[in-house]
């Protein structure tokens, strides 16, 4: 077969796989479930808008930090990520993956890109309005919709790798996300440099030009590093998906 026709076979190949992977993640039990949580982050927003305690940009910061950064996106990340390749296995229908003219590489770009189709606006509108209402500037919603992409593109990578790499991926990602990013990693500066969070968190300070716990990562390395994570992450799985067994 010549490339050229190889690269026409693999196009739609690549299609219908980021269609397949659309369609096991993007359940709608999963799609209702997250998407009340969003509202209910819009809610309190609004609430927290009406209130002149606070400064309203330190107040949207804060709030999109410990509601948006900490919770909505790493657990939606989770959920649909994880279940790109744990669903399928789970199915006992991971071995039909082999049957798509579509090198391992990009099967896992594939899954990365549903993924990422699917968690980026369901946490990036809801985030980017409870900002903007809480603190009425455009500054704390650029740094927000900022923020939140580059976390996504983090989390959904890694969380694909792990859909790979274990059996009951919801546990051990919450884990990960409860255990090591909510306690371990908050001990001090130098155990945050090995959370995503934390670098999430520092492009979120520095574009509002506020100050958060341990979001004191300077530019550039706020931003390469979790763009460094997704790049391992999905190289990781690309190797981890070659070497799978599907017997």
């Amino acid at each position: 077969m010549s490339r050229t026709t190889a690269q026409n076979v693999s196009r739609p190949a690549f299609g219908a796989l980021v269609g397949l992977f659309l369609r096991t993640q993007a359940t709608r039990g999963r799609l209702a479930s997250l998407a009340a949580l969003g509202v209910v982050l819009v809610v309190v927003a609004i609430a927290l808008g009406a209130s002149d305690d606070t400064d309203p940009v330190v107040a949207a910061t804060d709030y999109v930090n410990g509601a948006g950064l900490s919770l909505l996106v790493p657990v939606t990340a989770l959920v649909f990520a994880s279940s790109a390749f744990g669903d399928l296995r789970e199915d006992d229908t991971f071995v039909y993956l082999w049957m798509r003219p579509v090198r391992p590489l990009g099967v896992v770009l594939a899954a990365e890109l549903a993924a990422v189709a699917v968690v980026l606006p369901m946490t990036v509108v809801p985030l980017a309005l409870a900002s903007l209402l809480i603190s009425g500037t455009a500054t704390t919603v650029v740094a927000t919709g900022a923020a939140v992409t580059v976390a996504v593109l983090a989390y959904t990578s890694l969380f694909t790798l792990v859909g790979l790499l274990v059996s009951r991926p919801l546990m051990w990602g919450l884990a990960y996300i409860l255990l090591w990013e909510g306690f371990v990693a908050q001990a001090g500066k130098t155990a945050s440099r090995v959370a995503v969070r934390a670098y999430t968190r520092s492009v979120l300070a520095d574009l509002s030009d506020t100050n958060l716990d341990l979001g004191t990562v300077s530019m550039p390395w706020s931003w390469l590093v979790p763009l460094v994570v997704a790049v391992v992450g999905v190289a990781l799985a690309a190797y981890r998906f070659a070497r799978q067994d599907v017997a």
